[in-house]
């Protein structure tokens, strides 16, 4: 092999990758938040899960990507461990179906294919740009392993080469091995077996020294989510795990017979290249055949092998995951997780200040002060997290909603503040001279801290499902709430002109309060104007 040739190989190659990669992320773009809809809502039947993780490889087109995906999943609650065996094991079925197109020969056509995808992202709506790009992807991979073959043509006339390359094929297990390692450095399986069909197409090699290297193109996919898991949840790494051990035991199971396995699927299909996708289809459905019936053994084993660890006592981030942020669909879900359960930090500080009024806890208020920093922390890593996504991979309605949660997460924050820099203040103030609210006084504020307290319900509510109604609604509260702030500071102001002297007492702090509680209000409404703006 020449220089130049080894050189255009490495070309083709890469070519390969990026189409896979193309393809995977065009689809993934057309799927858009449907997958994560899907792996939370159809995995809790085994056989619906298999099905699930099929499909999901098929759009991702990486098994790899889909053990990721499943690692981020469980690592921030979403899913649990027995949820995803039939999932990895779908996972691996998808890969079949992409290797099945490869080994159709359409290699001819490559160019119109690539055609059809670029017209369907010059002139088509979003969905269909995407589909048009996951195409794009399928051509380039087409035309790299045809290209492929074309390079390693001239190999099948030397025959010092050939010989190389046969002899190669008497050590199954060095060919195991190589491909191990070479799948784990590119992360697909497919583009391993993809190489391996351009080579079959030129005879140089047999379908029982493809089956060797099928075998170690199933383990290789395992360095990726061994790999992602580390520094994760133990629930992530049991992910892993199993993930290792299904395939390391149809490596085991089937590498004895690779030349009855050979024979049998020889008489699936008349040439090389199908017979080799087949091969690949066989062993994944029969792992899965073997295993699915015993998936709550398995997961109990695994357990056992990965077992809980002791969470660590200091407060970080719960479900930003940076292993999904090639999917912006699922790093834009897993940050409104994060944002949601900021949210609710921050509602229980303000539930709770009214407390250190009413009762002058001063230990109430240092630990809504600790609080808040709690909150500038969440506030801080979801927007780090958010400007990692890439513009260019992002749809327009996933922008906006990107936009939304930043905008939500900064009155969060600002509402934590309040809380902790005025309310906080003002209690320490209250306490420290010993002041006590009228009775009428205290009632007062207490109801509009009730009304804004339902109005905090109804934005969280609006955020999560982002629901428009609810919008106009916390909009038309917002104008109930500001009426309402304004009829108590002229309530106060005729205690002020009877000369009830706990009123002229705690004037400027009552004030203060009811002002405070208002920009409050105005931070929790305005969610509904961003969302609304951006429609």
């Amino acid at each position: 092999m020449t220089t130049l040739m080894l050189f255009t190989l490495l070309g083709e190659v890469g070519l390969l990758l990026y189409g896979i990669k193309l393809a995977g992320d065009g689809l993934q773009k057309a799927a858009g938040a449907r997958i994560r809809w899907i792996l939370s809502t159809l995995t809790r039947n085994r056989l619906v899960a298999v099905v699930v993780g099929a499909v999901i490889t098929i759009l991702l087109q990486s098994s790899s990507a889909t053990s990721v995906m499943l690692i981020g999943f469980v690592s921030s609650g979403l899913l649990a461990l027995p949820q995803t065996i039939g999932v990895i094991l779908g996972a691996d079925i998808g890969t079949t179906v992409t290797v099945q197109l490869l080994s159709v020969n359409i290699y001819d056509y490559a160019v119109i294919v690539a055609g059809v995808g670029v017209a369907m992202m010059f002139y088509g709506r979003a969905e269909v740009k995407s589909v048009g790009q996951g195409i794009l992807g399928f051509a380039f991979v087409f035309m790299s392993i045809g290209l492929i073959s074309q390079t390693v043509s001239p190999i099948k006339h030397n025959e010092l080469f050939r010989e190389l390359l046969l002899s190669l094929q008497e050590s199954p297990f060095l060919i195991l091995l190589l491909s191990a390692a070479f799948t784990a450095i590119v992360h697909s399986s497919a583009a391993t077996i993809g190489i391996a069909l351009a080579f079959s197409l030129q005879g140089l090699i047999t379908l029982q020294g493809a089956i060797p290297l099928i075998l170690g193109a199933n383990i290789g996919t395992c360095a990726t989510a061994l790999v992602s898991s580390m520094g994760a949840t133990f629930e992530a790494r049991q992910v892993a795990v199993a993930h290792i051990i299904f395939k390391f035991l149809g490596v085991m199971i089937f590498y004895p017979f690779i030349a009855p396995m050979a024979e049998l699927v020889s008489h699936s299909a008349a040439d090389i290249p199908r017979q080799i996708a087949n091969a690949h289809t066989f062993f994944n459905l029969a792992i899965t055949v073997i295993i699915l019936p015993f998936a709550g053994p398995m997961a109990k084993l695994i357990q056992r092998l990965v077992p809980e660890t002791v969470a660590e006592e200091r407060f970080s981030t719960r479900y930003l995951d940076e292993r999904v942020l090639s999917s912006p669909s699922l790093a834009l879900g897993q940050a409104t997780r994060e944002a949601l359960r900021m949210a609710d930090i921050v509602q229980e500080m303000f539930k709770n200040s009214i407390e250190v009024f009413r009762k002058g806890d001063l230990k109430l208020a240092e630990r809504l002060e600790e609080r808040d920093d709690d909150v500038d922390l969440l506030d801080r890593e979801i927007k780090l997290y958010l400007t990692k996504l890439s513009p260019e991979s992002m749809e327009e309605t996933q922008s906006v909603r990107q936009i939304l949660i930043i905008s939500f997460i900064n009155d969060m924050e600002n509402i934590g503040d309040i809380i902790d820099k005025n309310l906080m203040e003002l209690a320490r103030k209250k306490i420290a001279k010993g002041l006590s609210f009228s009775k009428d006084g205290l009632a007062e504020i207490c109801e509009l801290h009730q009304n804004i307290l339902e109005n905090f319900d109804l934005a969280i509510s609006t955020f999560a499902a982002g629901d428009d109604e609810l919008a106009r609604k916390l909009i038309r509260h917002k104008a109930g709430v500001r009426e309402k702030e304004r009829e108590l500071k002229q309530a106060h102001i005729q205690r002020l002109q009877m000369g009830l002297r706990e009123s002229i007492d705690t004037s400027a702090i009552h004030l203060d309060v009811l002002s405070n509680l208002k920009r409050i209000n105005s931070h929790i409404c305005d969610i509904a104007y961003t969302m609304l703006a951006g429609k």
